[in-house]
């Protein structure tokens, strides 16, 4: 991790992979995430429209710009809402619509951002890139995905397995597929909450050193295998995603050949697991490729609900990031206001 991208002086600044944060963070974002939640479906049940703008309006007149250099449909419309709901305010740039495409400097893009919104996302091919908008902004910067991590996703997911099981610590995650972002954020997560994560790839498609290494420095179980009957069996959770991600579409046919038939997610691999298992995918899903029809519409799949809590979890997220760097920022004014008190006391020889 880059210095500067973690918390400064107790305060969150940018989420890129989910090292910035610690176990009490992420407790802190799933139980304002619940209770965003539970407050958008009471009044849901009120009537109205289904309660669906009149949450509180915790970030009201706050600027989130979104940067996509990827297509979206649950990351850029959930953030959207989520802004919407918050009584803030989402605007979307096209990478290609900007001056980024025509050589404009990633770092001059940050600067002039920070001057315009609360906070920036960035949906990017190179993790790199959103490094670099961290690196230079004066505002939270949010990793939206990359082609390393997907820290929003993770947050997303472990609200929803914390719904569904009561709890996180001690529950087996199995990971069947490619070690991509998702995966790399998800081993993050899952040390961050007392799970253990086993994760099934081939060779050479295994996760990130980066984030195995840091799961295990911060007592993490991680296990890496090539079997996925063995990283099934008696899991709590059973976790795939694509296993032809954006940005590697050139690699299809090889990587086809490569993951099928023996990692795709059927009935058979999910009767290895615990009778209680649950089903997630962050989607979009390649049906008959990474999982079957069968499973991801059967009784174990909580897709749907998992797709549902990018919402919750992202609006808790916002909430943190904007609030902390407005108490940050108070704070400095304080800070700066006793400055100026002591020096002009001091010239007037008090």
């Amino acid at each position: 991790m880059e210095g500067g991208m973690r918390k400064e002086g107790g305060y969150m600044k940018h989420i890129l992979t989910l090292m910035e944060l610690d176990s009490k963070d992420i407790a802190r974002i799933l139980k304002v995430a619940e209770m965003m939640k539970g407050k958008r479906d009471r009044r849901g049940r009120k009537g109205g429209r289904g309660g669906r703008s009149r949450t509180f309006e915790r970030l009201k007149d706050k600027v989130f710009v979104m940067i996509f250099q990827k297509p979206s449909t649950r990351t850029r419309v959930s953030f959207e809402v989520a802004m919407r709901e918050l009584g803030g305010y989402a605007i979307v740039l096209n990478a290609n619509d900007i001056q980024l495409s025509r050589g404009e400097s990633i770092e001059d893009t940050a600067r002039t951002l920070s001057k315009y919104a609360d906070a920036i996302g960035a949906r990017v091919y190179a993790h790199s890139d959103v490094e670099r908008l961290a690196r230079a902004a004066d505002v939270p910067v949010i990793n939206m995905l990359s082609d390393l991590y997907h820290p929003c996703q993770i947050l997303g997911d472990l609200l929803t397995i914390k719904e569904v099981k009561g709890k996180l610590a001690g529950l087996t995650l199995a990971w069947v597929g490619d070690g991509n972002n998702v995966c790399n954020s998800l081993i993050i997560g899952a040390a961050l909450t007392g799970m253990i994560m086993k994760v099934a790839s081939p060779k050479g498609y295994e996760p990130l050193a980066d984030a195995v290494n840091f799961a295990r420095e911060h007592n993490g179980y991680v296990e890496i295998m090539e079997d996925p009957r063995d990283a099934v069996r008696d899991a709590d959770i059973i976790y795939t995603d694509s296993f032809v991600s954006m940005g590697k579409e050139a690699e299809r046919e090889e990587r086809l050949k490569v993951f099928l038939p023996r990692y795709q997610v059927n009935d058979d691999l999910i009767a290895l697991a615990k009778s209680d298992v649950i089903f997630m995918h962050c989607l979009p899903a390649k049906r008959g490729e990474e999982v079957t029809d069968s499973v991801i519409d059967g009784v174990h799949s909580v897709v749907w609900q998992q797709a549902e809590n990018r919402l919750h979890a992202q609006k808790a997220l916002l909430y943190m990031l904007l609030t902390d760097a407005e108490d940050k920022r108070m704070k400095r004014g304080r800070d700066v206001g006793r400055l100026t008190r002591s020096r002009s006391g001091y010239s007037r020889g008090i």
